[in-house]
């Protein structure tokens, strides 16, 4: 074998410069087709972040730093700008995300702590088993939020491997200026902060040093997944515990964009972002990859400095208008998706699993679903449309509003609002109390900071988005008007 080698080494040797060259283009050449002949994909890379608002990024209007990777994300593909969270907070949206299906449908409410008594059902199928039955190599790295240990963690719900934090990284014995909890404060009842591999803790975060590691973490660990299954098709969900908080920010990106903490830790954002479409480009995968990039509600604006942007919408965080729920979405596959698109479509977290269904030919769940198929959309079709309904829940199952085109009707409800008090500072939250609002109409094309009332001059558009919401009461419940839904399936109860 050694003298074969030689034998090879001395031709080589024994050619001109320029053909030395082409030889070694044509080798790159020919690995580059057996890349692409390995892995046809479609793979598909999910990216979701954790309390970014509507205005954090730069095609969305951020400023003064810059997202210059998620700027061209966005140039390569579609930016959707009536894009929706399923619901305002951290558990009940992912568990849309991984089913299909409206929160409230399959059992799950508000944002689990480490003692919750309830975690995403094994009875329900998620994208990720789906893609997993079709032969994809499935992984995660992140935030999880489903379900805190065995059997609700991500290898029991399709996922073939796991890295991340089970739940929020604000659930720790820690105070907000990263000092350890007074024992008499409602965070000393946190566990540590528990870093799981596959089903193990592995270690565990302390403060918030350990914390400005995560985003790097995370990318180092994404970008090994999608090089280990290069030869293969495989599905990606990278759940970025940043910017919720506390705040943290790599060495190299804090001070950096010299606009505070915040910006700081959504420059390295850009920069994972980055990293993962590097990676993608140099494996030659980059057109078989369909990369979406969204959040999984809005800002918690009563941290202030340390919260996103809602880009001009009402409130935030945990409510039903639309700094809430409406977030920054970016798909992007060259070659299926034409570039630098902007879709004013109605669409949600809840349409990923049926638009990846039919982009991986993969079956859809067995069980009833909420989503659609957006493909049609993301590929041109003239005659493909959006959502023709989105209903806003909150709570355990308060049906808070429903929107169809361009009109909204909020009904009589009580909501969070960051309005009648200070708003916090360096890590520091400021007060949260509820107000109350009665039934409103607002026309989002003209007035998407839902200010001007239009109930008494539309009253047919009224009775319209009444009939939809009624039809939602019937299957999913609605606590408002003490209606129980008929297709609503129990979450598992954790023993």
């Amino acid at each position: 074998m050694c003298n074969k080698i030689s034998g090879i080494m001395a031709i080589f040797l024994k050619m001109g410069k320029r053909c030395r060259i082409s030889f070694f283009l044509a080798i790159l050449s020919f690995a580059s087709v057996c890349s692409v002949l390995a892995n046809p994909g479609p793979n598909v890379v999910v990216i979701f972040m954790d309390d970014m608002g509507y205005g954090d990024i730069e095609p969305y209007g951020a400023q003064p730093y810059k997202t210059p990777n998620l700027s061209r994300l966005a140039a390569e593909g579609i930016r959707f700008t009536q894009f929706y969270a399923a619901q305002g907070v951290c558990s009940a949206s992912r568990s849309a995300l991984m089913t299909g299906c409206y929160p409230t449908r399959i059992g799950i409410h508000g944002a689990l702590v480490p003692w919750s008594s309830i975690a995403l059902n094994p009875d329900e199928e998620t994208i990720a088993e789906l893609l997993k039955d079709k032969g994809y190599k499935t992984g995660m790295v992140g935030k999880w939020h489903l379900g805190q240990k065995v059997p609700y963690l991500p290898l029991q719900n399709g996922f073939d491997e796991y890295f991340g934090l089970p739940y929020s990284n604000d659930m720790w014995p820690v105070n907000y200026d990263g000092k350890p909890a007074d024992s008499n404060s409602v965070k000393a009842k946190y566990p540590t902060l528990p870093l799981i591999e596959g089903n193990k803790t592995i270690e565990t975060i302390h403060t918030l040093n350990n914390q400005s590691e995560l985003t790097e973490r995370y990318t180092k660990r994404a970008i090994e997944f999608i090089t280990k299954n290069r030869n293969q098709k495989f599905f990606l969900y990278m759940a970025h515990s940043m910017p919720h908080v506390p705040l943290a920010a790599g060495k190299r990106f804090a001070g950096k964009s010299k606009y505070g903490l915040y910006a700081d830790v959504m420059q390295e954002i850009d920069w994972s972002v980055g990293e993962v479409m590097k990676t993608l480009e140099k494996l030659n995968l980059r057109n078989h990859t369909l990369i979406i990039f969204t959040s999984d509600n809005g800002p918690w604006l009563n941290y202030g400095n340390h919260a996103g942007s809602s880009g001009g919408l009402r409130e935030g965080k945990g409510t039903h208008w639309e700094g809430g729920v409406r977030v920054p979405c970016l798909m992007s596959m060259p070659g299926t998706i034409q570039p630098a698109v902007t879709s004013n479509s109605l669409a949600s977290t809840i349409d990923v699993l049926p638009t990846v269904a039919a982009l991986c030919n993969t079956k859809l769940p067995s069980k009833k679903i909420d989503g659609i198929n957006l493909l049609p959309l993301l590929k041109g079709d003239a005659n493909a449309n959006g959502r023709s309904s989105f209903v806003y829940y909150y709570d355990v199952n308060n049906l808070k509003a429903v929107r169809t085109d361009r009109w909204k009707l909020v009904f009589s409800c009580k909501f969070r609002t960051y309005k009648m008090y200070e708003i916090g500072k360096d890590g520091w939250p400021g007060r949260v109390v509820d107000d109350s609002t009665q039934l409103a109409l607002y026309d989002l094309m003209h007035d998407p900071g839902e200010n001007f009332d239009l109930k008494d001059q539309y009253p047919e558009v009224v009775t319209e988005l009444n009939k939809i919401a009624d039809q939602y009461r019937k299957e999913l419940g609605d606590g408002l008007t003490k209606m129980k839904g008929v297709e609503v399936r129990p979450a598992a109860a954790v023993k």
